[in-house]
């Protein structure tokens, strides 16, 4: 393997990454974007880091994306480096979430997150997978979206 085949598939990886919420496939996806036990930091989104297996962590972000009508995640500007079977990837994240009318109340309708993403990935026999993935939020516009589309979804 040289190292830009494996920056494509390492941004391959990320596009991966970035489509699953979008196109809600938690079933196929998941399985070529993480490994089996990975750990996810959130915690700039108040969310406490932990490791997760891929199941549980898909089955607990699968509800919490069941509330918006749409998303959009675009994650550019990719800075990756390799060393043999790991890489670092830092990245950009503009992530756009459209609240049902039900939800925005006539009021903003898009809860807007900016930010980094420094994520670890390793080699496995199937391809490169995420074994860590750590958000940095810089900016959100909205954020009460959030918790209003999580407490309609308990409605």
């Amino acid at each position: 393997m040289t190292q830009q085949h494996d920056r494509d598939e390492l941004m391959e990886l990320m596009s991966r990454y970035a489509t699953m919420s979008d196109t809600q496939d938690w079933d196929e996806l998941p399985r070529s974007v993480f490994c089996d036990e990975f750990v996810c930091d959130f915690s700039s989104l108040g969310a406490p880091a932990a490791t997760f297996s891929r199941d549980a962590w898909c089955e607990g972000t699968k509800q919490v994306f069941a509330g918006w009508t749409a998303t959009h995640h675009a994650i550019t500007n990719h800075r990756i480096a390799i060393d043999g079977d790991r890489a670092t990837i830092r990245a950009h994240i503009r992530a756009e979430h459209w609240a049902p009318p039900e939800v925005a109340a006539g009021g903003p309708n898009c809860w807007l997150v900016v930010g980094f993403y420094d994520d670890v990935a390793v080699r496995t026999p199937e391809g490169w997978r995420l074994s860590s993935v750590k958000l940095t939020l810089t900016y959100q516009e909205n954020a009460a979206l959030l918790a209003a589309s999580m407490a309609a979804q308990k409605d």
